[in-house]
């Protein structure tokens, strides 16, 4: 097992935001997780990259416990974090953003490899290297948010809400790019507003209420069930 999360509690102002949550996710699969706005997904992924410390419970990550590791550790260990909202530089260029995710490359000779792999993948980029984030469209910016995510060689990689606010072409684009990125190898955890999107890219999916699970399964049949529909599918 890739990842496992056992009994995880992580407080959050007056309350619990997670409430005992377990979750495996399974090398190369991709792994949704459905829940309304406040249902604990994003606190799950924090979490996770090392940004919030559980109250109680365990990460393990090839094997190894992770919940007490720095977000630094985390990236080094081989996890990398696509956050709701970008949060690029905005003030910086675009490649100054990838400069960032890159900082733990051990050698430029790396850097300059994984940088001409990503051009190579995401050529809409190759042009706006020297342009400030924020003269980018918001498809361009969460681009270079996964690109920059992509730039320390993830095993893991989490995103969160990748869809928000683009453009159904754009829509359309990011999840051509989540599973073009899954086939090459990275495992994926997929918070998304877009349950019907986030469905058919997932192998399995775990539904997400009051920090706690209150559904799991593989995302082919969880999209077929009566109270997913109803809930998150519009039907």
């Amino acid at each position: 097992m890739l990842l496992e999360i056992k009994d995880l509690w992580v407080h959050h102002g007056r309350g619990e935001a997670l409430r005992g949550i377990s979750m495996q996710v399974e090398e190369g699969r991709i792994v949704t997780l459905l829940g309304a706005n406040g249902a604990g997904k994003t606190t799950t992924l924090r979490t996770i990259s090392g940004l919030k410390r559980p109250t109680r419970g365990e990460i393990w990550f090839r094997g190894e416990r992770i919940d007490n590791v720095s977000p630094s550790g985390i990236v080094r260990r081989g996890i990398a974090h696509v956050p709701e909202g970008r949060q690029l530089f905005y003030g910086m260029t675009v490649q100054d953003n990838l400069e960032m995710g890159g900082y733990l490359l051990k050698s430029k000779r790396q850097y300059q490899k994984n940088l001409d792999g990503l051009l190579e993948h995401f050529p809409a980029i190759r042009g706006r290297m020297k342009h400030k984030a924020s003269d980018l469209s918001g498809g361009e910016q969460q681009m270079v948010a996964v690109c920059r995510a992509l730039m320390s060689n993830p095993t893991m990689l989490l995103m969160d809400e990748p869809s928000l606010g683009l453009s159904p072409i754009m829509v359309d684009e990011i999840g051509k790019i989540i599973s073009e990125i899954n086939q090459s190898g990275v495992t994926i955890i997929l918070v998304e507003q877009n349950a019907r999107m986030a469905l058919e890219l997932a192998d399995s999916a775990y539904v997400v209420e009051t920090g706690r699970v209150t559904m799991q399964g593989e995302a082919c049949v969880l999209a077929e069930d009566e109270n997913v529909i109803k809930c998150y599918l519009g039907g």
